[in-house]
């Protein structure tokens, strides 16, 4: 399902209008990844959490050469899933 798929099933769903469902979707996003950006955790229970990490700078290999090459650290956005949705996807 791609993004405008989304909006469409939710529009039908809520009995709202797609233009509406795409304002609070695409400000929902923004306002994850600022969150993010920030460093803070955005928790929703019951469906799961987004998180920032970190990696280590390390050495990797380029997969062609095999000539070693020098990864840089970098940030990460960690997701994980709550319970609850874990169990609902298990149960389908």
């Amino acid at each position: 399902m791609n993004k405008q798929e989304l909006i469409d099933l939710v529009s039908e769903n809520a009995d709202a209008s797609r233009a509406d469902v795409a304002k609070v979707l695409d400000t929902m996003l923004h306002t994850i990844k600022n969150t993010v950006a920030e460093g803070d955790t955005v928790n929703l229970t019951g469906f799961g959490s987004f998180t920032m990490g970190e990696r280590a700078a390390r050495t990797g290999r380029n997969p062609q050469t095999g000539e070693p090459i020098e990864i840089a650290a970098s940030k990460a956005v960690k997701f994980s899933a709550g319970k609850a949705f874990k169990d609902f996807v298990n149960a389908r």
